[in-house]
């Protein structure tokens, strides 16, 4: 078969394969047009999920019936007013969107630039099919009906309606979160889906567009490095999903997709979040355009960076920052399930003064006369059974809630919480997940210092294993011995511990060893040296706290709260639970009817 040059309307299909892949492509292409062109104000209407008719309007600075017609010819643009493709600062460059979208699909296009007459330029896959006057305020309207419509082969690889809209407003949402000083609206179907305002700040933005209880659970990102700014928010780690479709990255004004973000979001929350569990994170790069590559895909949705490790670690550092700055920072947002599952005490229809505890009181008889039986019987039920709680004789008056962040300790409840007063409600703390954060970061002390302290055993322990967990353990040795565990292979299947950490106390040998064997297992080919060196310390301190159903002293108690409150990042513990809640006054007042 002998070469040929392709015909014009063939390379325009060839290219919609590449920069058209489904309607929110389409969708993604014209709406970037519309911030290019200086838009404050972008409305989005879709039929059918994009798939029967897209419509974008603007209020940008329009184009006159000359630039219409030269907009949808390829590789025609107004972005690259000379040859050095490398400083380009636009979402749009190639000149490839409309041209390829007008060859698969019905394209009109509507504009009228500000002091001039509106013009209309119609395209039916590729053919021209009408031109002319057209009424509208300036800026520009494109509509685009009938994708792949006459191209039966790409049509039938599309989705559903439903699941090409989800993908439609996933990129709406990214590009009004890079762009919080536009106002953008989408409406699908006749039903309003998306809409917010012009003008506000980037943290009330992505709020808007994720989960509104972000605005009050999330710490501010801002770091500079050699020329590159970082900037953004980050949830706390007790504020997490289950699936990490809440990342995002922006470059220079552009969403992107790259796999840097999220092995190093992962590196950042690595011993604050379980590692099934994803951190909603939204981060801004301004990087120079010399040292940043967006030429590398046909939908602009990947970049290439001149120094990747310098990014990652800025990503890094950057949260990890926040994260430390916020300290004992928790979720605090009341849990309306919670609250719910406070049950009001019905209103008897009985009058106060029938009630069974008043006539008791009527009938009252002196201890030295025999009792009556009637008057005995009602005593019984009214305090029976008796309240299941604890007191201490106060060795000191009480220290006030108002002098500390997380209150004073007032009582345990259930041999597992803290109860503690402080200035602005109740403060409730999970003893063994806040002990556990506490050990984990002074082990990470000691290990910045001269290591952890080993406790020889009097008699070393022997525990079985299969014979594979005791390979990883023997392959560790080095390693766990920095923690103050000192192991010996005793067999072919079995471990000797000669000496375990002193910080954790006479804890589980056996427990211990067991559960370090297994997250070796689970983790240890996919983790970093600092990651397994992190997973260990996060197991030993688990099994170093202060276990539920321990009783404590006040005097422990408050310890407990004072250090907590100096300590990074004991908001939550090694998994990412909260490790203290607070009930506020004003929820409290809920509960009572006062409010």
């Amino acid at each position: 078969m002998s070469i040929r040059r392709l015909p014009e309307h063939l390379v325009n299909r060839i290219a919609a394969g590449e920069v058209v892949e489904r309607p929110a492509s389409a969708l993604k292409e014209i709406v970037e047009n519309a911030l290019d062109a200086g838009a404050r104000r972008i409305a989005i209407r879709l039929s059918n999920g994009g798939l029967d008719r897209i419509e974008v309007s603007d209020d940008g600075c329009g184009m006159t019936p000359e630039e219409i017609a030269l907009a949808v010819e390829r590789h025609a643009t107004s972005k690259l007013p000379d040859d050095a493709i490398e400083n380009v600062s636009t979402l749009g460059f190639r000149g490839e969107a409309l041209p390829s979208i007008a060859s698969v699909a019905r394209l009109s296009i509507d504009s009228r630039p500000a002091g001039r007459d509106g013009w209309n330029r119609t395209l039916d896959n590729g053919v021209l099919v009408s031109e002319g006057p057209a009424a509208l305020p300036p800026g520009t309207r494109v509509t685009v009906e009938q994708l792949f419509a006459r191209v039966p082969a790409r049509r039938k690889f599309l989705r559903s309606a439903k699941a090409e809209y989800a993908a439609c407003i996933d990129c709406v949402r990214r590009l009004a979160m890079a762009h919080p000083a536009v106002a953008f609206s989408l409406e699908h179907d006749g039903r309003r889906a998306l809409g917010v305002q012009g003008g506000e700040g980037r943290e009330d933005r992505v709020a808007a567009l994720t989960d509104r209880a972000l605005a009050d659970n999330h710490v501010v990102v801002s770091l500079e490095r050699e020329g590159i700014r970082l900037s953004g928010v980050a949830s706390l780690p007790t504020y997490n999903r289950g699936v990490g479709d809440h990342q995002f990255l922006f470059v220079n004004g552009r969403p992107v997709r790259d796999r840097l973000l999220v092995g190093a979001v992962r590196g950042a929350y690595a011993d604050m979040l379980a590692r099934d569990r994803h951190p909603v994170v939204a981060l801004f790069l301004d990087v120079p355009p010399l040292e940043v590559d967006v030429n590398v895909h046909p939908a602009k949705t990947e970049v290439r960076f001149r120094d990747p490790a310098l990014i990652r670690g800025m990503i890094v550092s950057g949260l990890r920052r926040a994260l430390d700055a916020e300290g004992f920072r928790s979720v605090q947002q009341a849990d309306a399930a919670g609250l719910a599952a406070w049950k009001a005490e019905p209103v008897s229809p009985t009058p106060i003064s029938a009630m069974p505890i008043f006539a008791a009181a009527e009938a009252y008889v002196p201890v030295s006369a025999p009792p009556s039986p009637g008057v005995a019987d009602r005593r019984a039920s009214f305090l029976t059974p008796p309240p299941q709680a604890r007191a201490e004789p106060a060795a000191a008056p009480a220290p006030e809630g108002q002098s500390f962040p997380l209150g004073v300790a007032r009582g345990q409840v259930a041999r597992t919480y803290i109860v503690a007063e402080a200035e602005d409600g109740l403060v409730i703390v999970d003893q063994h997940a806040a002990h556990e954060r506490l050990t984990l970061e002074r082990m990470r002390r000691a290990m910045d210092g001269q290591g952890v302290a080993a406790q020889a055993l009097l008699l070393p322990e022997v525990v079985e294993l299969d014979e594979p967990a005791c390979d990883r353990l023997e392959a560790r040795i080095e390693e766990l011995k920095a923690f103050g565990l000192e192991l010996e292979r005793f067999g072919p299947s079995a471990m000797l511990v000669r000496a375990t950490p002193a910080m954790l106390g006479q804890g589980d040998v056996q427990g211990l060893v067991s559960d370090l064997a297994d997250d070796l297992a689970a983790y240890d080919s996919a983790l970093s040296l600092k990651e397994r060196i992190d997973l260990v310390a996060a197991t030993m301190a688990c099994h170093g706290s202060v276990r539920a159903g321990r009783v404590l002293s006040v005097a422990e108690m408050n310890a407990l709260l004072r250090e907590m409150e100096v300590t990074p990042r004991s908001g939550q513990c090694n998994h990412g639970r909260p490790t203290w809640v607070k009930l506020g006054h004003g929820d409290i007042e809920k509960l009572f009817g006062r409010k």
